[in-house]
């Protein structure tokens, strides 16, 4: 299990302390995000997020987006260690962190496994909890009504979810039933591409229930009910949604969510980017997104989110021996 505590000591030890100015210096004009998955996703919302916050607040003259989908990530991971844009940045997440626990090949070939090494890490900006849902109509009220299905007839419930098997999306589904006292690796788990696709499977009928990160659903909640989120306590930006401990399934997780220069990319350019994440989180700007997202408002720069890397790896390669995926 993992220790929300500790996650929460570590990552967030570098929470920003520095005060709005009102005027905001442009070190750099304008980036190009690149997204490693399709619309939808919790990638390209914190992509979107962040260019609009940075460029309402005047520290960006303008933010360009680019979905590159593929491999869980491994083809965006790829172009930015072949062609190191500039101007460019990655935003990524556990699942860097998880393709290389699980060796997982990307698109560079006779590369081996790919990892936050192989690019530069310049900030964790966000913090986001997973949640479950179901779709309004759905017979399900709570997560204890699926584990009962689910129990009597394991085929009846199958998960979405918006990337590859392994990935975060993955985990959080298998937490959930794992706490439940089912098997993660007998839950039908139906990858899709980004959050989007495997929220449309859901309305369709073609799952049952939805597994990924609660940002993602915020914005869906008309279509959905959330039924679980993996925070130690309900979130006031989404009061109604309960948390899975509360219904007695301990599971406590939250997803970070951060941005990665290609190699090569000079320190300065490093430092005034990392400057500009967070500087951008004391503005009203950056609080209409956040707020909008449900995220936790996190600031972790350069060394110190390496170090927070490194720590995550050997956590994450715990949790997923235990949970069987490796």
């Amino acid at each position: 299990m993992i220790n929300i505590k500790k996650i929460v000591s570590v990552f967030f030890s570098a929470l920003l302390l520095i005060s709005a100015t009102t005027t905001n210096s442009i070190a750099i004009d304008k980036i190009h995000f690149v997204i490693g998955g399709g619309a939808g996703g919790g990638w390209d919302g914190t992509a979107r997020g962040t260019g609009e916050a940075l460029t309402k607040a005047g520290f960006l003259k303008s933010a360009s987006f680019e979905n590159m989908s593929g491999g869980g990530g491994g083809k965006a991971l790829a172009y930015m260690i072949n062609t190191k844009p500039e101007n460019t940045i990655l935003v990524q997440s556990t699942p860097l962190v998880l393709r290389s626990i699980t060796r997982h090949k990307g698109y560079v070939s006779g590369s081996g496994t790919l990892s936050y090494k192989d690019v530069v890490p310049i900030a964790g900006v966000i913090g986001d909890y997973g949640a479950i849902a179901v779709a309004k109509s759905s017979p399900y009220k709570n997560f204890e009504d699926v584990v009962k299905a689910y129990k009597a007839d394991p085929n009846s419930i199958k998960m979405a979810g918006g990337s590859v098997r392994g990935s975060m999306d993955h985990l959080i589904g298998a937490l959930a039933f794992q706490a439940a006292g089912a098997n993660p690796n007998d839950v039908a788990y139906i990858p899709y591409d980004a959050g989007g696709k495997a929220l449309a499977g859901l309305l369709s009928g073609e799952t049952q229930i939805i597994s990924t990160g609660l940002g993602e659903l915020m914005g869906a909640r008309d279509q959905v009910r959330i039924i679980g989120i993996t925070a130690p306590d309900r979130v006031s930006d989404a009061p109604d949604a309960p948390t899975l401990k509360e219904q007695g399934y301990d599971v406590q997780f939250v997803n970070w969510r951060g941005f990665f220069g290609p190699p090569g990319m000079s320190n300065k350019d490093k430092k005034a980017i990392a400057k500009m994440l967070g500087d951008v989180q004391k503005t009203p700007e950056w609080e209409t997104v956040r707020a909008r997202n449900a995220w936790v408002n996190i600031y972790n720069p350069d060394k110190k989110f390496v170090k927070f890397l490194k720590t995550q790896t050997n956590e994450m390669t715990a949790l997923m021996k235990k949970l069987g995926v490796i």
